[in-house]
């Protein structure tokens, strides 16, 4: 790209203080020349050349170590000694048995160090000033070379442009030539992760950003995203799939959220020195569980329009106005709680401003926010369980961040007029409160407080179009209570940018009513019809048959759990919450019912037609409810349930009584309808929803609103709903999560098509739907039809595929079947309409992971001739894969066959499901090893747990004798690998394995020696990982 070819962005408005670039206008004669990767490279180079920075012609890390001393001697302003620097560098710097959690904890947290100087003194160095950024200073680097073997590097690797903060590598960035999916730029950082950015001494595990492009699509996304990636990468042995994957890359863009795709005018923008500066000093966030998380763009500007706010309103003797507030519109699912608390980190550090309160409307939320903040910075906030609590919060000067809900907050009003704390200068940030006693409780809050900026969050604003009847009519508005609107991310901006997920209805028809094909339901008058046994009997019914279908029974993935629900959960005596990564099938469900009434007769119609299932099929259904739950009012805002079971009728509070006890016998647990502990049954139903243990929660009102679970896919929905309350409801359920949960069920069973549609208007655009919605069953089965065809035609079972350029168009015409069926099977209509069968896509599935292991074997080819146009969907194949039992019931069927002539086409069959399964293909000699030895009349189970056990032994003994390992050592890092799930390779853990030091040359030979342990025992995890036994 030559310098007078034209610009495809030309900024209309740039600010020196934000971050984020106010408008960029598309250029419609952008240039569309072809341009290689080496081309790419270099205008990049340029670009950043001219932005200020250096470019520097190092390819070694002699060079890299040198540059990193000259820039922190200059920052700093001090000369090291050699002996200093040495100390310095292997200590702070360096560190043998730090890995990229801990060098991000020093860039982030702890990047003042202090140096112990040669005369005995010390002195604190800055790697990063986060005071005054412009003292930090930009270099880039390009072609980086490692060498297979330096400093123990397993492969030769050339890294494409990595930007030095201060000498130190915090920018990566790598490049594929236009028409390459990025994603495969993503798989190549995870590569280098493996085989090299560890080499040495390590500085490449300081990169906290990774930057992918092709030229004309750029992404970034933090460290730990790559790093979590890589971590279920290392393990395909289970189907792993993580939510730090590429699901999680963002966009960047504009602050009126367009998206800046093209490297050039993403390198003007994100690689402005001041924004990509803000970033990495203000704008991430390393959490209590140490991952990095980087703030998307539309949060920036957020963040920095309410600073900006409080700051011309300080200035400006406006506090305690309208003037001096606002409120941020960013659509339900778009990590409010992440910009909120990043909001309230900044504002408390501001010299003006005495105390930051962030204000939730809900007792519930107030316990999820203190966790979710606690989670981001441990102890950044101070929540409360009382209002005498509160009151000693307030007056404490060094609680600066306070959560605490709305309720609260008004009782301390009443009951403490003329409090000093109302002269002081405060900032008040409100979540989503619109319920119906927030009007009175907002004027008691702003004649209180003086000087304040009050600041509202919110997903649906309320607007005069949506605005119910009664109430302050002040306050009819979200623009009433707050002031004007100071940023906008809707539910449509969120789904173009892949943030959140879209929807899919299904509008069920329960009742015969005129045309019986019509599967629109009718709309239906009386509460009677609506509540008839026969009605309830039918959709818990059609429920039952279609959840596993729904849900997504069949995939599997490892997700993170809390191990000690209970005991994390309850009110007093609260315990430090247990975190473990495990394997769990599928998503789950929330019913939601229009009242206690709805509910009751619901739960019971579940139980009693769940008895003619085994135990073991049975779904987990938890109930819950409570007093003033009623249907939306008429600005659609769903109605609160308090934690008061007191006002409950003695009818309704025996029911739940008895459905608690069903919950308490399948968890262990022992809730009943008391105060405390039933507010301890609604966070551990909550955990055990998140933790995916919960298959169904049916409820009234409460969940519909506030309530994240990844796991959560689908809605069933028996209950009226409409603008603010239905676009709550139905977010509940499109949380990204990974490749497998692409949108949200909604599981109609009104007609809520109309209201649907005013909502998406109302609260995204009038071309809303098209975004939001999933196309209809027919648009994606012709397609899918089409694909098949197609694959039957070109690539026919039994030829094989010759020549790359074949096979690369096998991979992608798979890989685009695999997308589709993986949408079709939530839609009722495609059971029994498959057209590949079962055989047919088990030898499909198996050549495409022939052609997967061939196309990644050779990891020293040229970097530009290596497969990088190649996309494989590993993940879909995973979802569908064989596993053990059914291996095993085949192994049964075998046995009992042997010599009646169909025993050889069982034994094919276990063959073919074997091959066609990526976590079995590596186990395929246990496995036929196995079926050879199996007893005539033992229990195969046993035999298998037996067999397994004795191979797994075997095979460690060998590698501590071939390694010569610590035999004790070696056992237990490997038990904690099988009980945790993840094979650790950094830290002290790994280097106790090995023998002692003295044993290894002097010339890097331990490098080389922990990475071949390393591998040997990856291979065997791999390998045994799910099968069973135990290490003896």
């Amino acid at each position: 790209m030559s310098d007078a070819s034209p610009r495809k962005y030309e900024p209309i408005a740039v600010s020196a203080e934000s971050t984020v670039v106010a408008e960029y206008a598309p250029d419609a004669h952008a240039a569309a020349a072809y341009q290689s990767e080496s081309v790419l490279e270099s205008e990049l180079i340029r670009l950043l050349q001219s932005q200020a920075y250096e470019y520097l012609p190092i390819t070694s890390e002699a060079h890299l170590i040198a540059n990193l001393r000259a820039q922190l001697e200059t920052l700093n302003q001090i000369s090291f000694s050699d002996a200093e620097w040495s100390e310095f560098f292997e200590n702070k710097i360096s560190g043998k048995n730090d890995g990229i959690v801990e060098k991000t904890v020093r860039v982030q947290e702890d990047h003042v160090q202090i140096l112990k100087r040669d005369d005995g003194s010390t002195k604190n160095i800055t790697l990063i000033d986060k005071q005054n950024i412009h003292n930090n200073r930009l270099q880039v680097v390009n072609q980086y070379e490692v060498g297979k073997g330096d400093g123990g590097a397993t492969y030769a690797n050339r890294y494409d442009v990595t930007v030095l903060v201060n000498g130190l590598p915090m920018v990566h960035i790598e490049l594929k030539r236009r028409g390459v999916d990025i994603r495969e730029a993503f798989n190549q950082i995870d590569r280098y992760q493996r085989d090299s950015f560890w080499a040495g001494s390590g500085l490449f595990e300081y990169v906290q950003l990774f930057v992918i492009s092709n030229g004309t699509l750029t992404k970034y996304y933090s460290n730990t995203t790559r790093n979590q990636h890589l971590k279920e990468g290392q393990k395909p042995g289970k189907g792993r799939k993580t939510s730090n994957s590429f699901e999680f890359t963002s966009w960047w863009a504009d602050a009126q959220n367009r998206p800046i795709q093209d490297l050039t005018s993403f390198a003007k923008t994100f690689f402005a020195k001041h924004t990509l500066l803000n970033i990495l000093t203000r704008y991430c966030v390393l959490t209590a569980d140490r991952l990095l998380l980087v703030m998307r763009p539309y949060q920036i500007v957020a963040t920095e329009r309410i600073l900006q706010r409080i700051d011309i309103s300080t200035n400006y003797k406006q506090l305690g106005t309208l003037a001096a507030g606002g409120y941020v519109w960013h659509t339900t699912g778009s990590g409010k709680t992440l910009t909120s608390f990043k909001t309230a980190q900044l504002a408390s550090k501001l010299s003006s401003v005495d105390k930051v309160l962030f204000v939730v409307d809900r007792k519930d939320l107030d316990y999820q926010t203190m966790r979710e903040y606690d989670r981001f910075e441990k102890g950044a906030a101070n929540s409360n369980t009382s209002t005498s609590v509160l009151k000693k919060q307030l007056e404490n000067p060094n609680a600066r961040i306070i959560i605490t809900t709305i309720q609260k907050l008004s009782t301390f009003i009443k009951a403490n007029k003329g409090h000093d704390v109302y002269d002081g200068h405060i900032v008040i940030i409100f979540d989503e409160c619109h319920r119906s006693q927030f009007g009175d409780m907002h004027t008691d809050i702003t004649k209180a407080f003086k000087r304040y900026n009050l600041f509202g969050f919110t997903g649906t604003p309320i607007f005069a179009a949506n605005a119910g009847a009664g109430g302050n009519p002040q306050l009819k508005t979200t623009e009433q209570a707050f002031g004007e609107k100071l940023h906008t991310y809707t539910i449509v901006d969120a789904i173009t940018d892949k943030n959140v997920l879209p929807f899919r209805i299904d509008y069920v028809n329960t009742v015969k009513v005129g045309n019986p094909d019509d599967k629109q339901v009718s709309a239906i008058d009386t509460e009677k019809a609506l509540l008839a046994p026969e009605r309830i009997s039918e959709i818990v019914k059609y429920t039952l048959e279609h959840f596993d279908q729904k849900t997504k029974r069949s995939s599997s993935y490892e997700h993170s759990v809390v191990t000690n629900v209970a005991e994390s959960t309850r009110l007093r005596r609260q315990a430090e919450a247990v975190r473990e990564r495990k394997r769990v099938r599928g998503f789950n469900a929330i019913f939601a019912t229009a009242s206690i009434d709805a509910a009751r007769r619901y739960y019971n119609h579940f139980q009693i037609q769940q008895e003619q299932f085994p135990p073991d099929r049975r779904l987990k259904i938890g109930l819950i409810f409570s007093y003033g739950a009623n249907d939306a009012s008429d600005d659609g805002i769903l109605d609160d349930e308090a934690f008061d079971t007191d006002a409950m009728s003695m009818d309704d509070r025996r029911f739940l009584e008895d459905a608690i006890q069903d919950y308490n016998d399948v968890f262990g647990t022992s809730y009943d309808t008391s105060s405390d502990k039933f507010q301890n049954y609604y966070k551990d139903l909550s955990q055990r929803l998140k933790n995916r243990e919960l298959d169904l929660a049916i409820v009234v009102n409460m969940f519909l609103t506030g309530f994240d679970a990844t796991t959560l896919n689908t809605l069933f929905v028996d209950k009226n709903l409409r603008a603010h309350g239905l676009i709550q409801a139905y977010s509940r359920t499109n949380r990204i999560l990974n490749s497998v949960k692409t949108y949200g069920n909604i599981v109609a069973f009104r007609d809520l098509e109309d209201e649907t549609n005013a909502a998406l208007e109302l609260f995204g655009n009038k071309d809303a739907r098209g975004v939001v919605l999933l196309k209809p069953y027919g648009d994606y089965y012709g397609e899918y039809a089409d694909k098949v065809g197609e694959l039957l035609t070109s690539f026919p079972l039994g030829q094989q595929i010759i020549g790359e350029a074949a096979q690369k168009e096998f991979i992608q015409l798979l890989g685009q079947i695999l997308r589709l069926e993986n949408i079709l099977t939530s839609f009722d209509d495609f059971a029994g309409h498959e057209i590949l069968t079962e055989r047919q896509s088990q030898d499909y599935r198996s050549i495409y992971l022939d052609l997967y292991a061939e196309f990644r074997k050779d990891k020293n080819a040229d970097k530009e001739l290596i497969n990088d146009d190649v996309v494989f969907e590993i993940e879909l194949i995973k979802q569908v894969e064989i596993n053990v039992d059914y291996i095993l019931m085949l192994v049964a069927k075998y046995r009992e066959r042997f010599g009646d002539g169909d025993d050889k086409e069982i034994r094919a069959e276990i063959s073919r499901a074997v091959d066609a399964s990526p976590t079995l293909r590596n186990k395929k000699d246990l496995i036929e090893a196995f079926v050879d030895s199996v007893s005539v009349d033992g229990a195969v189970d046993e035999e298998w747990q037996a067999f397994v056990a004795a191979k797994r032994e075997s095979e460690l003994q060998a590698i501590i004798e071939e390694e010569r390992l610590r035999a004790d050592a070696t056992r237990a890092f490997v038990e904690t690998a099988f009980r945790d799930g993840t094979l650790r390779t950094t830290g002290t853990a790994i280097t106790k394995v090995l023998p002692p030091a003295s044993r290894f040359a002097s010339d890097g030979g331990h490098g080389e020696k922990k990475q071949r342990v390393i591998e040997k025992l990856g291979a065997f995890f791999e390998r045994f990982f799910g099968l069973g036994g135990g290490v003896q």
